[in-house]
């Protein structure tokens, strides 16, 4: 379907062409030159097979469009592919997915210089000593221009508390399609048609919620007790200006919500939080035209100044299956926070939101935070498909994958999170 002329956003996809060699391992050095492009705010480097691996490291430097001045060099998290949808899965095997990088957030710019350096001190193919892996064929970098909508304002910045329900969205956000409506229509239970944002409820309006949306169960299952905390606001994905006809147009669900995975996207800190809705159509345009995936891979984002927003479409209220943690994305969400956090601390506030949107929608199907659960893993680096693995109900992404995600002092706060999430829940 084509998009409507009120979306806005593009994708410059350019092929990486040898440079020089390195004069360690004499592998080709891959990348561009510095040239002028059309505006883009979001980068990425994707290659053809999504199982390959770049060992070697990926840096960029651009031109901002405002001033005309180059950036330093900045490294590309090349780690990404312990992402995405679990292996034999219907998504995974579509043949539009690749494999990728991480993207990176680099703010409104109108030139790129970019190398690919392969890693050094390995034999390759060949077994020449000193020859470093091959790259992997296929590589392009990919522009994301991820356009303009009424999501964006100036209200947020960091450290300043979110915007009030409304003030950064109005109705006029987003194009009225059929499948916006159905996106829409997903979260209806929690609010009207076309809202751009769920309003927080207290505690107590959000366990009469519960009941409602468990009509189903067996009456003395609906008296019992139930633990779950209040909803908080969440963004939808109109009030973030989502174009609902890049992505696939059903809904994939999952089964019971047995346990939240925790993320960072790897893009970087160099954002206000006013410009959070443009890195979340940044990263659902990568995700869907670039990698090739149905839709944004997370459940939910979280923002540095602690606003949360609806990832994948579906109903947040819903076992929507995502593509966040592959091997473990049945019976699971998926919680990213936007920014890059091995080095540095995330915002209170950040934590904060993680913690609470854990407390609701693990409430939602009566886990616990604070405990441990069992999943099965459909395969990945960590667990072979088929074992049974015990994890904590909230976990980092590196408990179900070998990767650095969601970076060590993300990480950290972990334990923190789970006791403050069920503190919401009452526990």
């Amino acid at each position: 379907m084509t998009a409507p002329p009120d979306v806005s956003g593009s994708t410059q996809s350019l092929p990486l062409r040898p440079l020089t060699h390195d004069r360690v391992s004499g592998a080709a050095v891959l990348g561009l030159a510095p040239r002028a492009v059309r505006h883009f705010s979001l980068l990425g480097v994707i290659w053809d097979d999504p199982a390959a691996h770049l060992h070697g490291s990926v840096q960029v430097r651009t031109r901002a469009a405002a001033t005309g001045g180059w950036s330093d060099w900045q490294d590309v998290e090349t780690h990404y592919t312990d992402h995405g949808a679990d292996p034999g899965s219907a998504e995974a095997a579509s043949g539009r997915v690749r494999g990728a990088t991480a993207p990176l957030w680099v703010g409104e710019s109108d030139g790129v210089e970019v190398r690919v350096r392969p890693e050094p001190g390995a034999a390759g193919e060949s077994g020449e000593p000193g020859e470093g892996p091959e790259l992997p064929s296929g590589l392009r970098l990919e522009l994301i221009d991820p356009g303009d909508t009424d999501a964006d304002t100036d209200a947020d910045t960091e450290g300043s508390a979110a915007a009030p329900p409304g003030d950064a969205v109005d109705g006029r956000t987003g194009p009225t399609t059929a499948e916006a409506t159905a996106a829409s229509a997903a979260n209806t239970s929690l609010a009207p048609l076309g809202a751009t944002e769920i309003p927080e409820l207290d505690g107590e309006r959000t366990r009469q919620e519960l009941l409602t949306l468990r009509q189903g169960e067996l009456a003395e299952q609906q008296q019992a007790k139930q633990y779950i905390g209040p909803r908080p606001a969440i963004v939808t994905r109109r009030g973030w200006g989502a174009d609902e006809s890049l992505r696939d147009k059903s809904f994939p669900y999952t089964g019971k919500v047995k346990a939240a995975f925790v993320h960072h996207t790897a893009s970087g800190n160099n954002y206000a939080c006013s410009q959070a809705p443009s890195l979340i159509r940044g990263f659902y345009r990568y995700h869907v035209k670039s990698l090739g995936w149905r839709d944004i891979g997370y459940n939910f984002l979280v923002d540095k100044c602690g606003r949360i927003y609806e990832g994948r479409a579906g109903g947040v209220a819903k076992p929507v299956k995502g593509a966040h943690t592959m091997g473990f994305n049945s019976n699971t969400t998926g919680i990213a926070v936007i920014g890059s956090y091995g080095s540095k601390k995330p915002s209170s506030k950040a934590v904060k939101a993680v913690s609470r949107i854990t407390a609701w929608k693990l409430g939602l199907h009566g886990m616990n935070p604070g405990s441990k659960t069992y999943l099965t893993s459909a395969g990945g680096n960590l667990y072979g498909k088929g074992k049974k693995v015990r994890l904590n109900v909230i976990s980092g992404h590196r408990d179900g994958f070998n990767t650095s995600c969601p970076g060590g002092k993300l990480y950290s706060k972990l334990k923190s999170v789970r006791s403050t999430a069920a503190r919401y829940q009452g526990r």
